[in-house]
């Protein structure tokens, strides 16, 4: 059964292919013979209570620079044009984004949204982790002086980073004794409105930060990050290398407690952080990672996601 699929993503010229999970799903779909649409978050509208996009349709391959052709573009409403839509926008997770989730509500679930667009809204990454305490590393949330002060006295080296980040970006250590420490306080706290993520420092950091993926609350792979000699982060965007991993008794834990939530949210395609056998992050806006797991000999994830989403629209299909 050929599904009617739209992609809101990105510029799709900018992105590099061979890393790009939305890129993968795009291939696996136009495989499976599905058809393929693409729109930009700017292209959305909606006009008394009904949702538009001017949409292109879309061939993909696998070929960096020559990755694509879009057709002619045309106005549509999503309800009536699409069965599915895969919201593939990459943060920040800012006002622009959240407006995207709820003019993507306005269609979901008759046009399955994948990841549910509300679910997605009430899930910032580094904010949703912290339902599961238990399987954290200490954490505050704050930009009170004193509330940090606290903390850093407590836990000694510590990581800042802002609650909306994305990509390793303003990540900062410091250590017990860092004289930065003022600084960087006045330097977030005139950049950032919101509290920001102070964490206890995992030294093991150096030997990696695993991504590990989950669809629809069960794990299906990971993917060890480990940073470059002379950074902190472990983000492959700033230079993290990719390496085989396997899963440790602690992290099919984390996976086994943090799946049913999942599930239940209808947050399909999720990619967890672990560093050190503590989770970090839950990713939902756009997880990546699945070609390099597939990369290097693991399952192919994007196969796995499309099993899923035409197994939902099929018995929805079946029931109406």
């Amino acid at each position: 059964m050929a599904l009617r699929v739209a992609t809101l993503m990105d510029p799709i010229e900018k992105i590099k292919i061979a890393g790009d999970s939305t890129f993968a799903l795009l291939l696996e779909a136009q495989a499976r013979g599905h058809e393929l649409s693409y729109f930009t978050p700017d292209k959305m509208a909606m006009l008394d209570g009904r949702v538009f996009a001017t949409a292109q349709p879309l061939k993909v391959r696998d070929q960096q620079g020559d990755h694509f052709t879009l057709g002619e573009a045309k106005r549509v409403e999503l309800g009536q044009a699409f069965d599915v839509v895969l919201m593939r926008q990459d943060p920040p997770f800012d006002l622009a984004y959240i407006s995207a989730t709820h003019l993507l509500d306005r269609i979901h679930p008759k046009t399955l949204v994948i990841n549910d667009p509300a679910e997605v809204r009430n899930a910032p990454e580094k904010m949703f982790v912290t339902e599961f305490p238990e399987l954290m590393p200490p954490t505050l949330l704050a930009r009170d002086l004193d509330e940090i002060k606290r903390f850093r006295t407590a836990h000694g080296d510590i990581v800042m980073k802002p609650l909306y980040g994305k990509g390793g970006e303003a990540v900062f250590l410091l250590r017990r004794e860092d004289l930065n420490f003022g600084s960087l306080y006045d330097l977030f706290a005139a950049t950032f409105k919101e509290p920001w993520v102070v964490q206890k420092f995992l030294p093991a950091v150096k030997d990696g930060d695993k991504r590990i993926i989950l669809v629809d609350g069960e794990f299906a792979g990971a993917i060890n990050r480990v940073p470059a000699p002379d950074d902190l982060r472990s983000n492959m965007v700033r230079g993290g290398v990719p390496k085989a991993t396997d899963l440790s008794k602690r992290e099919r834990e984390i996976c086994e407690r943090i799946g049913p939530s999942l599930r239940e949210r209808g947050l399909l395609f999720v990619g967890i952080d672990v560093i050190d056998g503590y989770l970090t992050e839950i990713n939902v806006t756009s997880p990546t990672g699945i070609r390099a797991i597939k990369n290097f000999g693991g399952p192919d994830i994007a196969a796995l996601i499309w099993d899923k989403v035409e197994s939902r629209r099929g018995a929805r299909r079946k029931a109406g």
